[in-house]
């Protein structure tokens, strides 16, 4: 059995609004130490940072990851060759942007983003009513 598992046959991704460094780990096959590293050789990759420095992903930094996992792993590019691909794919845009809000803690939260976190907090409070 091979190290790395091919990008067909990674996990689903489940829709919730963050994750932490294990289980992207678990989601795209690769380790947190790898994960931390890629963070300072990818500027695209910018977790949000809470309590203690936990590092919490969204969906788009998991998908982010396994483009970068597959542009690595799968077709052997090197950190730098993987960079100038996804900076030519169109993440040039989101690098400026990124560097231009970078050190700030403020988050923009769309209706969308809202709605999604109530939906998972009304899901988890429903077992609770049913008890009471």
């Amino acid at each position: 059995m091979s190290e790395h598992l091919p990008s067909s046959e990674l996990p689903h991704i489940p829709s919730k609004r963050y994750f932490t460094i294990g289980e992207v780990g678990e989601l795209c096959g690769v380790k947190p130490h790898v994960l931390r590293y890629w963070e300072q050789e990818f500027t695209q990759l910018r977790p949000v940072k809470r309590r203690g420095n936990r590092r919490y992903y969204q969906h788009h930094e998991v998908m982010l990851i396994r483009r970068i996992r597959e542009l690595l792993y799968e077709q052997g590019f090197t950190i730098s060759g993987a960079r100038n691909r996804l900076l030519s794919e169109g993440g040039g845009e989101e690098v400026s942007a990124v560097s231009v809000f970078e050190g700030t803690e403020e988050k923009i939260i769309t209706s969308a983003d809202i709605k999604q976190e109530l939906a998972e907090i009304i899901s988890l409070l429903k077992p609770c009513s049913l008890t009471a």
